[in-house]
């Protein structure tokens, strides 16, 4: 089940241009993304917005995760549970710096970092957009904005099926000056209800590091 799941991980390139931002996903679709947090294909005069909810609620990291997985490409890192996560650099998608595994369990989670800002807005559209490429069905079940450990981030859950399995995604999405991290924990449908703590606790423990 590992191999199909991350094959299943979508990834974006990004570079920058007289002020705007273009994006080229991993179906070859041009994106033009603004500072204002819009952004529209690059072929589309309509830009895309979306209202998004605010959680009331402040999320702070598990008191059991004591290890911090740093970046080292930009300044961000998860404080996780070493005894709970087996974690390595990535192997199968060259846009992810970490693949992670709860140890023993079909739970998996992915860091991918970017060193360019991204509106959170554009990042959310991507994000949806290149799902679609490898889950033609890919549903948006949730998503809201979050304050965790002080910084406020785009939680998304999306279901959708890819080589017959019904997967889930849950993760967080963050960017600032310095960079841009998607921290996405994956499983199987049927299995989501059984792994939503063990996915809070991981994702909880984002946070950004001064170097």
């Amino acid at each position: 089940m590992k191999k199909i799941f991350l094959q299943a991980i979508f990834f974006l390139i990004v570079t920058s241009l007289f002020g705007q931002k273009k994006a080229v996903t991993e179906t070859g679709e041009r994106v033009t993304l603004y500072n204002d947090g819009t952004w529209k294909y690059a072929n589309d005069s309509v830009t895309e917005k979306k209202y998004l909810p605010t959680n009331p609620k402040i999320f702070k990291k598990n008191a059991g995760s004591a290890f911090l997985l740093k970046s080292s490409r930009i300044d961000v890192g998860v404080w996780l549970d070493a005894k709970k996560w087996s974690f390595k650099k990535a192997s199968m998608n060259e846009a992810a710096e970490y693949e992670l595994q709860l140890k023993g369990k079909d739970l998996y989670g992915m860091m991918i970092t970017e060193s360019i800002e991204i509106p959170i807005e554009a990042l959310r559209g991507i994000a949806v957009k290149n799902a679609e490429s490898v889950a033609p069905d890919i549903k948006v079940i949730k998503e809201e904005y979050r304050t965790v450990n002080d910084k406020k981030i785009l939680l998304i859950q999306m279901n959708g099926t890819t080589q017959g399995i019904k997967f889930a995604y849950y993760g967080y999405y963050y960017s600032n000056a310095k960079g841009t991290i998607q921290l996405v924990t994956y499983t199987a449908q049927n299995l989501f209800a059984s792994y939503i703590s063990d996915m809070e606790d991981l994702l909880n423990g984002f946070v950004t590091v001064d170097n």
